[in-house]
């Protein structure tokens, strides 16, 4: 039996993070791990700058709530679950990821969990697991299923070179060039039509 492993941001939704760089105007939260691979350097990083200016998770979840999946991400999703168990395996928060699922359709979702405190200030995270994606695809394989995988930046890679087969999405352009052995889409016609052939 298949299951479908795909990430959440730049996959499915926007970056919630370039988002919320964008609605506060400060450049050093578009930061994501596309451009810095070390996932808990990135999280402290950004900790500290929510920390610097005052704002906390309400903050964030108002920019959250006026985030919508990208074109075509939900019937692409509809589609994909019609026809294989489909899995979101995102390095987000439950706190981020609700409104967004919501939006999608209620797909079932692995993620994180943010440490908040009463005030709302983002204290620190909880990591589901260490190295949370390729973990879980192995967990999964351990139970007798194969994995497909598709993502868009370095913490996905894990869990593409895993699985039977692993699609990049919407990645960069230099994350394609260092790993050319894996078909890079851009259009989610092109992604369902590579899974479904990879079924």
């Amino acid at each position: 039996m298949n299951v479908v492993c795909l990430d959440m941001e730049g996959v499915l939704v926007p970056e919630i993070w370039i988002a919320f760089a964008e609605a506060t105007g400060i450049p050093e939260l578009r930061k994501t791990t596309r451009d810095e691979p070390d996932y808990d350097k990135l999280m402290k990083y950004r900790i500290a700058i929510l920390k610097e200016h005052g704002l906390g998770l309400k903050e964030i979840q108002d920019t959250i709530a006026t985030i919508e999946p990208m074109e075509g991400a939900k019937e692409f999703l509809d589609e994909l679950r019609a026809t294989t168990q489909v899995i979101i395996l995102s390095d987000t928060f439950e706190q981020f990821a609700t409104p967004l699922m919501k939006k999608l359709g209620w797909p079932t979702i692995f993620c994180n969990t943010l440490e908040v405190a009463e005030n709302g200030e983002i204290t620190g995270y909880k990591m589901r697991c260490e190295k949370s994606k390729l973990t879980t695809v192995k967990a999964l394989q351990s139970m007798g299923f194969e994995t497909i995988a598709s993502g868009d930046s370095f913490n996905d890679l894990g869990m593409i070179q895993a699985s039977k087969a692993g699609f990049l999405f919407k990645s960069t352009e230099a994350i394609k060039k260092d790993y050319p052995q894996y078909p890079a889409f851009e259009e989610y016609d092109e992604l369902l039509a590579a899974i479904k052939a990879a079924l």
